[in-house]
């Protein structure tokens, strides 16, 4: 990471904490109420092949003991209502900020991957992951919704492994790649801004950063 794209980092995450932080209280809030501890998800991600954090979410599910893998068909049941809206609106991501300023993650690079697509794929993870990894990126803005779709039929972890190695890692790390090859804080900027803009529940092909997809 360059040290003009830390201090973009850094800057972003303490002037959005502050107008995000009464929002965070609020989701907080909800997820007690309505359906209780813990608020917040922590699951193991890899920053670099040999190096791992804990990313950390708004809880959007029941619980499960050894739950583990990508979300699939198979855990659709598990998804609680105020998780639908939350992850709708990306407002389950909301203490990523924490990952950020801590320097675990960028606003802006690959999603960061489970262990076990690294140790499966470490050739392509070795390259993708030269970038560091972040909230949003090419991958999440344009292939995010497609995987879900590809997912959603799944009805089992097995199945849902399967699909998601055969399927959506390729094509995500495709466009992880591209990203690598063309990043910049411009369009670190214009993800960014995209990705607000999906939040809001505007179409992509309106500020499409390859212009109108046909």
């Amino acid at each position: 990471m360059t040290p003009g794209k830390r201090a973009m980092d850094l800057a972003l995450a303490l002037v959005l904490a502050v107008p995000l932080a009464p929002v965070a209280l609020v989701v907080a809030a909800l997820i007690l109420l309505r359906d209780g501890r813990p608020v917040l998800y922590g699951a193991e991600r890899m920053r670099t092949p040999e190096t791992s954090f804990r990313l950390w979410k708004f809880r959007t599910m029941t619980p499960v003991d050894g739950d583990s893998g990508v979300s699939g068909g198979d855990k659709l049941q598990r998804l609680r209502r105020t998780g639908r809206v939350l992850r709708r609106r990306r407002l389950d991501e909301l203490p990523q900020l924490w990952n950020v300023i801590r320097g675990d993650i960028s606003f802006v690079g690959p999603r960061p991957p489970l262990r076990i697509y690294v140790e499966r794929f470490p050739e392509l993870y070795g390259e993708v992951l030269k970038s560091r990894p972040g909230i949003t990126g090419l991958a999440t803005l344009y292939y995010h919704r497609h995987e879900e779709r590809l997912l959603a039929p799944c009805r089992t972890a097995i199945e849902t492994d399967a699909v998601y190695a055969r399927r959506c890692v390729p094509r995500k790390a495709a466009l992880d790649l591209i990203y690598q090859r063309r990043r910049s804080l411009a369009m670190d900027l214009r993800l960014i801004a995209m990705t607000a803009a999906r939040a809001a529940g505007r179409d992509l092909r309106s500020c499409g950063l390859f212009g109108p997809r046909r």
